[in-house]
């Protein structure tokens, strides 16, 4: 181990199961470690760094506000701050946004607003929410609640009450969970952390369908999703469904900490002073640098490409799958954000892309997801599916 893995092992907290490297520097896709070795990225911080690491158009915007204004509070405006929020309308369904730091918070954000603005307009007693089996909302005791994952749950309940949970899909179950007592349905349109989940359009017509008709928020946490990740801006956009309000983060700022809440003007009027609030949310220098992000992966071209990258990706993993139909299971997603479930357990393959330096994540037991900077080219996916093909050999024997 290095200097800085031994003196993290010292001082910080334990509840990370931190690989053995410390990164010093990244350049593009790939990252470096304190021996000057070269990793390939295939992780981005977990779907955050989609214009890679060290964006250089992004590194001008951050210096050039770093040497104007870093922080001013939210009892004034800032310039980065207003010129967001108006790109982030003009960009989606949205009329009004807050802005937060971090994908929890946006969570802990939506859920508060469904409950205020069900309050304000239906009285009390319109308090429940409705979750999916197998989401990931975040580790904050509200976003906690929502999360349909209960070993995530161990050792922090009772958490919030009312959360009925529903399968990914399943239609009938949903019309069955829905009341009158109900204020929100939240749901990830692709499931990140559950291994790559996409949801269907039958499934989420319905959910618009069932909160128009009980009078409840349909709430979509497009943390992982947002951003260009799936090829679209924005994930609701392959469905033709608008949620009421959308929970962003993760790549809104390509990795510092930024989110946001959009959700119309009818709906965002329900938070007036007082009862919402974030004393960094939406700080000047991760404003400025979102404004470049949206600026340059709103770009048709580049989502396009986006599209055609994810589809040679995703042609060449579904190859593989064919070779080997005993191991591996399913290749799903959208866009650049991949899992590959396998009928086996993927800690060895994991293993064996770290020792090769590649880097990829591994949400199950038996999956592994890719989530790439959305600026990799086709010679690293080649040498991705050209190495992720000899660690399946070497690792499985197959």
């Amino acid at each position: 181990m290095g200097y800085i893995v031994d003196v993290g092992e010292v001082f910080l907290a334990k509840n990370y199961a931190r690989a053995e490297v410390a990164f010093v520097k990244g350049e593009g896709t790939r990252l470096f470690d304190e021996e000057g070795r070269e990793y390939l990225d295939f992780v981005a911080g977990i779907a955050v760094c989609n214009l890679g690491h060290s964006h250089p158009e992004l590194v001008k915007e951050l210096k050039e506000q770093a040497e104007k204004l870093w922080h001013t509070s939210n009892l004034y405006y800032t310039e980065p701050q207003a010129l967001l929020a108006k790109k982030l309308v003009e960009l989606s369904f949205g009329e009004r946004v807050f802005f937060a730091n971090s994908g929890a918070e946006a969570v802990e954000a939506a859920l508060k607003l469904a409950r205020r603005w069900t309050y304000e307009n239906y009285g009390k007693g319109k308090s429940h929410y409705i979750a999916l089996e197998n989401s990931f909302h975040g580790r904050t005791f509200g976003a906690l609640s929502v999360t349909g994952q209960p070993k995530y749950w161990e050792g922090f309940e009772p958490l919030v009450p009312g959360v009925k949970f529903v399968k990914p899909n399943d239609c009938q179950g949903l019309k069955e969970a829905f009341s009158e007592e109900v204020c929100a349905l939240i749901l990830e349109p692709i499931q990140g952390e559950g291994g790559v989940i996409p949801l269907s359009k039958e499934f989420l017509s319905l959910a618009k369908e069932l909160c128009n008709k009980y009078k409840a928020l349909l709430i979509f946490d497009e943390i992982q999703t947002g951003i260009g990740r799936t090829g679209k801006l924005f994930a609701y956009e392959h469905f033709g469904i608008e949620p009421d309000v959308m929970c962003l983060a993760k790549a809104l700022a390509n990795g510092l900490p930024l989110s946001a809440v959009i959700a119309k003007e009818k709906v965002m009027q329900a938070l007036k002073p007082g009862t919402h609030a974030s004393t960094f949310g939406g700080n000047p220098l991760a404003c400025k640098v979102a404004i470049k992000v949206l600026e340059l992966v709103s770009d048709p071209s580049f989502l396009e490409e986006v599209r055609l990258k994810g589809k040679v990706l995703m042609e060449k993993l579904l190859k593989l799958k064919d070779k080997h139909p005993e191991l591996i299971k399913e290749v799903r997603g959208a866009g650049l954000l991949i899992g590959i479930e396998f009928f086996k357990e993927v800690k060895p393959l994991y293993n064996f892309l770290f020792e090769k330096r590649v880097l990829v994540t591994a949400p199950k037991p038996n999956i592994i997801r890719l989530s790439p900077p959305l600026i990799l080219n086709y010679r690293e996916i080649d040498y991705f599916v050209e190495i992720f093909e000899a660690g399946i050999k070497q690792v499985y024997g197959s």
